[in-house]
């Protein structure tokens, strides 16, 4: 599925099921609560706290929950997530294409 069509398919749904989008900042503040969701996840999943009892990682569960309401928000807002990417790839690689491979930091294990 590209992004396009994930978006198409999300706007679909809400059309279908969801009966309206929630408002731009309610959509914000999910955003929010599904980052949160997914830092608690890969907090115990990586870092140093540990899951508890009855808890599992569902990483890719928290993930998908993150672009989902992501996607809400580019399509109520008329954001073309597509070209969007393609515009910060660009970006990214004019900034940044000999930043990363010249930093010492990155490349003391070669």
């Amino acid at each position: 599925m590209t992004i396009q069509e994930a978006q198409g398919a999300v706007d679909q749904w809400i059309k279908q099921y969801g009966v309206r989008y929630f408002s731009e900042l309610t959509n914000m503040a999910c955003l929010t609560e599904e980052v949160g969701e997914l830092a608690r996840v890969i907090s115990r999943t990586y870092g140093d706290q540990s899951f508890k009892p009855g808890e599992k990682s569902n990483l890719g569960e928290e993930m998908a929950d993150v672009l989902w309401v992501l996607l809400c928000l580019a399509n109520q807002t008329g954001v073309n997530l597509t070209d969007e990417l393609q515009k910060s790839i660009e970006k990214k690689t004019k900034r940044d294409k000999n930043r990363h491979i010249n930093n010492p930091k990155l490349n003391k294990n070669k």
